[in-house]
């Protein structure tokens, strides 16, 4: 399945390439992970950080599905707001999915301090402002309840808005604890220290077949095999093709990077920007004075293999920048799209399906999926090694 269309900002300016070689003879390790984009890596890693014997394939070169179309940003909220989510899940799961984002943040931040590379890893605010006048109501409902919740968070009213931005908007909410990263960077640097520890990463090997039975596993490419106890699959929005009922719908999104700006008047303090409106439009800033924008999603996972769609949507994006930023001039370096998901709450999958004991699933849907992975990670891990997460009620398949 074909996941993004065109190199991203971060394969562009990517300084070095991530070897691994072609799958080819047989292997055998405790647990094979299926996909390495930055779910397979978090995942790959923390299970050789555990000590457990692991392999890794991709059909891709490693990094390069929609890890590298991901514009980075790493956010606690969820698309589907608090207040909406406690109707879907109930309070108690909801407010810990929240505060499960945050400690994801928490953990991803160390994890690059651990690395000796930053992979652009940064905090950020959030700036969540209302589209439109009539979202004022709802955005202050969501203000409130993430407010009576302990959630670090203000609300901006217009006039406050308008001191600090170019946002003309009625009100905005500011989020603390969030941040960005380089997604593409922070993959190979995972892959290359699970490598160092033992990992055997295999790239370009299509698996072909996959013989699962409830003690082990077996991997086929045409040229090799991996025979393990227990498979992950890892692969992200390519997932549905390894389960009997999808978890969710795919649909289409577009990105666009700017050439370094000029300027940053009217955007708060670098702030992750984004909206009450679905689809949303989001923005941020990155580590070489980038803006990078995206949004624009439509229905088909497939629309991001058409050329002038991207065209036509790039350009709405950057319309749509102008507008809300019209003292910043956006010079575009490049555009892309690719695939992403959406749950029915919002929530990853993570676990196992019934009556596949041998198989466990990291699914991580909408604008969440590098935080998704990261409690993927630990959480998939903590199962394998039978020890206790309060994370698998909330991620579990059949909720």
């Amino acid at each position: 399945m074909s996941l993004r269309s065109a190199d991203s900002i971060w394969q562009k300016s990517a300084e070095q390439a991530l070897v691994a070689p072609v799958l080819q003879g047989e292997h055998s390790c405790e647990v094979a992970v299926l996909g390495g984009g930055v779910t397979g890596a978090l995942i790959a890693d923390r299970l050789v950080q555990a000590g457990v014997n692991t392999a890794l394939v991709d059909m891709r070169e490693l990094g390069t599905g929609s890890t590298a179309a991901s514009t980075g940003l790493l956010q606690y909220e969820i698309d589907t707001p608090l207040c909406e989510l406690v109707k879907k899940v109930g309070e108690n799961h909801a407010v810990a999915a929240y505060r499960r984002g945050l400690t994801a943040i928490d953990e991803i931040e160390a994890i690059t301090q651990a690395l000796g590379d930053s992979c652009s890893f940064s905090r950020r605010d959030s700036l969540y402002f209302a589209s439109h006048w009539w979202h004022f109501r709802r955005l202050n409902q969501e203000y409130e309840c993430r407010r009576h919740f302990g959630f670090d968070v203000s609300l901006l009213s217009r006039t406050q808005l308008a001191e600090q931005s170019t946002l003309r908007s009625a009100a905005a909410i500011r989020s603390r604890g969030d941040g960005q990263i380089d997604p593409f960077r922070f993959t190979k640097a995972l892959l290359r220290r699970a490598q160092q520890g033992g990992l055997k990463a295999f790239a370009r090997s299509e698996v072909s077949e996959i013989d699962e039975q409830p003690t082990r596993v077996t991997l086929r490419t045409a040229e090799g095999s991996i025979a393990a106890r227990h498979i992950v699959y890892a692969t992200g929005y390519g997932s549905h093709r390894y389960l009997k009922e999808d978890e969710g719908s795919l649909h289409c999104t577009y990105a666009v990077a700017s050439e370094p700006l000029t300027t940053t008047a009217g955007w708060p303090e670098g702030s992750l920007v984004w909206e009450t409106a679905r689809p949303y439009f989001y923005a941020r800033q990155t580590a070489d004075g980038r803006a990078i924008i995206g949004g624009e999603d439509t229905l088909f996972s497939s629309d991001h293999k058409r050329e002038s769609l991207i065209e036509r949507k790039a350009a709405a994006l950057v319309q749509r920048f102008e507008k809300l930023f019209p003292q910043i001039l956006f010079r575009t370096a490049c555009a892309w799209a690719g695939t992403f998901g959406e749950s029915k709450d919002g929530l990853a999958y993570i676990g196992q399906v019934p009556g596949r004991p041998s198989a466990y699933f990291a699914i991580g849907y909408g604008g969440n999926g590098i935080t998704f992975s990261a409690i993927a990670a630990r959480l998939i891990t903590d199962l394998y090694l039978k020890r206790p997460n309060d994370d698998a009620a909330l991620f579990r398949f059949g909720r």
